[in-house]
Parts: structure tokens; sequence; C-alpha cells
């Protein structure tokens, strides 16, 4: 009698909640590219989102520009679009104590430090953002910026960066071909061939892409999404 006492307490409707967390990733994207180039910060990603192995987001674009600092995630997608709202809460905060009259720049080393808090502070929790995260831009001294960030952390400053299947797929292609005087028609050139092999490797990536660059002016470009080539009557 005192056993089912006990259960019944333990399952009873005012007992308090269970919490929940997430346990893994569910809608993800794939790989995202970056590297430095004479010209500044050039980025790649393409547009599909996974459920699974299901191809179910055609149009899930992983490039954002949160105040002149471009942000590029693969993993799970509401997670970098609550990072994507997190920034923009930052940026708006920053633009009212500057005040309206006053153009505010963010600053991409500043976000990709806080980036790394927040990855931190959230796998201290228990309870990651799933993202591996890629930040461009300007530093504080308006040099161009290029860091990583992973879910627990973890981060580093390249020349070159990748994530996902990126990161072994693309990242040995791109040090071959790289040179810190590429220019900007050639740093696209690379990105647009790594981003093709990965279309033909990586059962989660699409040929439909995304560019975006940071200028050494500071402007931010994201292009919209095109197709690349590809070439299906090899042997």
């Amino acid at each position: 009698w005192i056993s089912s006492l006990n259960l019944s307490i333990m399952f009873s409707s005012t007992a308090a909640p269970f919490r929940e967390h997430t346990s893994q990733p569910i809608v993800t994207g794939t790989s995202v590219l970056g590297l430095k180039y004479a010209g500044g910060v050039m980025l790649a990603a393409d547009i599909l989102a996974s459920y699974g192995g299901m191809a179910k987001y055609k149009n899930a674009r992983r490039l954002v520009s949160v105040d002149n600092v471009l942000l590029g995630a693969g993993g799970e997608y509401s997670d970098f679009q609550a990072i994507q709202r997190l920034l923009e809460a930052n940026a708006l905060e920053e633009q009212c104590m500057s005040g309206l009259h006053e153009q505010h720049r963010g600053n991409a080393k500043e976000t990709w430090n806080y980036l790394r808090a927040v990855m931190y502070n959230r796998r201290n929790k228990m309870n990651p953002l799933w993202n591996d995260l890629v930040v461009a831009g300007l530093d504080e001294s308006k040099k161009p910026f290029l860091g990583w960030v992973d879910k627990i952390g973890t981060t580093f400053e390249e020349n070159l960066v990748a994530t996902g299947f990126g990161s072994y797929l693309a990242l040995p292609l791109m040090r071959e071909k790289y040179r810190t005087d590429l220019g900007e028609g050639e740093a696209r050139a690379l990105l647009e061939d790594c981003m093709r092999i990965l279309f033909y490797r990586d059962c989660r990536a699409s040929n439909r892409i995304q560019i975006a660059k940071v200028e050494d002016s500071g402007e931010v470009l994201i292009s919209d999404p095109y197709e690349l080539y590809t070439q299906w009557d090899s042997a």
C-alpha cells in the first residue's frame, strides 16, 4: 500500500514537470565554407534543410548578416534561428545605446567571442545549441576576420574554415588551391568548386547555393540562391 502511494505521488499531475532538452538535431543544414581573399572574406552554403534523411526545406537560407557581421551555420536550423534573433536583439540594444543618429557597425571578432560564451554556457547547462558557426567580417582594426565556433564553445581563427562534411571533403581542396592574394573571382570559383564536390559526395547537400562576402570597406553582400552547374556523364 505504501509503495503504491509513493508511485501515485511520483506520477501525479501536481508533480514538477520533467525538463526536456534537445537530445539530437532534427532539421539540419550541412556544410558552410569560408575563406579570406585579397578584398575581404567570403562564405558559401547551400539552402537545403533536411528532416532526418529527407530533403524537406529547399529554401532554408543559412547565411545571414547581423549588424554588418556575416553568420553562417550548419546543424539544427531552429537553433540557428534562435542565435540570429539573439544577435539581432543585441544589435538593436547597441544601436539604442549609441544613439539613433550614429551609425553602429558590428565587430566580427566581438560577435565571435560572444557566441563562444553563449555556446559554452548552453553546453554547461547540458542543453547545447546544436550548431557549428562561421563568423566573418571586420575586427576592431578593420581587418578581415574569419572565425569558427562549435556547439561546445570551441573556437579558432583561420584563413580557411568549413563545417560539417566540408571539413573532410572541401577543406583539403581549399588548402591545396588557396593563396592569400586570391582575387574575388578566384575565391568565388574555388568555393563553387568545393560546393559542387560536396553536392556530389554529401547526400544532405544541394546544388542550390548562396555566396556572401564582407568587403574591406565593411559592406556586406549576400547573393540570391542560384544553381550550380553539375555534370553526371563521367564514367
